[in-house]
């Protein structure tokens, strides 16, 4: 046979679309030619799989002349994953393996030139590509073959048929022509579907003394999804605390778990150890607004889709670039980013919770009962004029967090543990999603009305502080969520002016600074 067909899948954003492998060997002047919208790294296959067939000792084709289709022809292509299934086709169609054998399996690796398979990104997307039908069709399911470390990645989707291989032969040798049982490999092997069931650690809120302001504004943040802007000296434990929050959070459904491994291994960081835990993603200031919200070509997750179903923790927070803090304003109302580009347009998820900190003003201490503050109000004024109010007016709790005095600092007790705040958030979660089948955060339109019913007394003061304040629709409408989130975490069905005052409390910290 002088053609063959192998299947496996480009990356295009967070999905993992069908590709077929159209090898033809025709006579003619030797030559190796790749077409189908390939990049560079894909057109540099021709020389890795020459070398890998020849160092298995295999034939390579050399006197014939060799066409390798990458369809559809209108999809771009990246990276080293077509290296095994366009080794696999030329020696299929070179009559070496059987090419029907290789119906009903998808390929994806990259080859060294001695042959070895080496992991490729993605390999998740692909599995839970592959895995998508189980809902609604009944056929069977293409099974997955991959380098070992890509392997134990796909695997953790429960219903996909997963194999592992270390080297281009123990592939091979499942392929022989023949009807006899395949040639063992001590390299080749199934791959278990299960997930590692060790309890994530995440460091404990008890470190963090006093700040009970800061701890009681963490705790409904939580419990109601709701971003948060801690303004306060530097020392103050502002970062000290986000980097405890993550652990607040509900424990991850397996739904989420998978969502957040498999943008992780579109960006290359994941790892088992980090299955089933909340990512915490602390990008430097300095980060571009493409580091960020995520672009190149072709299209990579960014810091927001890399934080999905975690926390996104923006450290000085006024010296971010300002292109890309407003780059956020639409994830933190969407929960996802669609990136467009000429020729590509590729979306991925974003439903991060923000945890920002800032300094009252450049010298850090404005407020501060430890130190003066040696800045004027212009300057004061224009420090924090870096944050536009529409990004301001996205993020739903404000909360000053003030500096301990070295007494109090060293006397005071431990704080209260994460596993005890953890389980006020669950319970206050669970009564959310019973009620409306979402995190209060994520309400909107007639939903709000619907779910977050106040009493009369409630209503009026809401309506009074709104108006002083100046309050946008938008502001009245999260005030209104964080006060829903309040009433949940105290157990009561309506919306009470004490939840109403709490929340309105949450979006003065700035205002009270100036």
């Amino acid at each position: 046979m002088s053609l063959s067909l192998v299947h496996s899948r480009a990356l295009l954003g967070l999905e993992a679309r069908p590709v077929c492998v159209e090898v033809h060997l025709a006579n003619g002047l030797p030559s190796f030619t790749l077409v189908g919208l390939a990049d560079t790294e894909v057109k540099e296959a021709r020389e890795r799989v020459r070398s890998a067939i020849q160092n298995a000792g295999l034939e390579f084709p050399g006197n014939k002349r060799i066409t390798v289709n990458l369809a559809p022809a209108d999809l771009p292509k990246d990276s080293g994953r077509f290296d095994l299934p366009i080794a696999l086709g030329i020696l299929a169609a070179s009559g070496q393996i059987d090419a029907r054998k290789l119906a009903g399996f998808e390929f994806a690796g990259e080859l060294s030139l001695g042959g070895d398979l080496r992991p490729v990104r993605g390999s998740l997307a692909m599995s839970l590509a592959i895995a998508k039908p189980v809902r609604g069709a009944p056929l069977p399911l293409p099974r997955l073959v991959l380098p070992e470390g890509s392997a134990q990645e796909a695997a953790l989707v429960p219903q996909a048929e997963v194999y592992r291989a270390q080297h281009l032969l123990d592939v091979v040798r499942q392929f022989l022509p023949g009807d006899g049982v395949p040639e063992a490999a001590e390299g080749w092997m199934r791959v278990a579907s299960s997930a590692p069931s060790r309890q994530p650690a995440y460091p404990d809120l008890a470190d963090v003394k006093g700040q009970a302001a800061a701890r009681r504004a963490l705790e409904i943040a939580a419990a109601g999804g709701h971003s948060i802007l801690m303004v306060g000296s530097p020392g103050s434990g502002k970062s000290m605390l986000a980097q405890r929050f993550a652990g607040l959070l509900p424990p991850m459904t397996t739904d989420e778990a998978l969502e957040t491994a498999a943008v992780a291994s579109l960006g290359g960081r994941f790892t088992l150890d980090h299955w089933a835990v909340r990512p915490t993603c602390a990008p430097h200031h300095t980060a571009s607004a493409v580091a960020l919200v995520g672009g190149g070509s072709p299209p990579r997750p960014g810091e927001i889709s890399l934080a999905h179903r975690g926390v996104l923790f923006l450290d000085e927070l006024p010296e971010f670039p300002r292109a890309a803090l407003e780059a956020l304003r639409e994830p933190l109302e969407t929960g996802h980013i669609t990136i467009s580009r000429a020729a590509q347009r590729a979306e991925f998820p974003a439903r991060f919770q923000l945890i920002a900190a800032m300094n009252p003003c450049p010298c850090g201490y404005l407020g501060s009962s430890l130190r003066a503050c040696r800045c004027s109000p212009d300057l004061v004024a224009r420090y924090q004029g870096k944050l536009s109010g529409p990004l301001l007016d996205r993020i739903d709790l404000h909360v000053e967090v003030g500096s301990l005095a070295a007494d109090e600092l060293v006397n005071a007790p431990p704080g209260e543990s994460t596993e005890a705040v953890r389980s006020r958030v669950a319970q206050a979660r669970e009564r959310a999603m019973a009620r409306q089948g979402s995190a209060n955060q994520a309400l909107s339109g007639q939903a709000i009305d619907a779910q977050c019913q106040m009493d009369p007394a409630a209503a009026k003061f809401l309506n009074v502080a709104a108006t002083r304040l100046g309050w946008s629709g938008r502001g009245i409408h999260r005030c209104l969520k964080v006060a829903r989130t309040i009433a949940d975490l105290a157990g009561a069905g309506a919306v009470q002016v004490t939840h109403v005052a709490e929340a309105v409390q949450y979006r003065r910290a700035l205002k009270a600074a100036h």
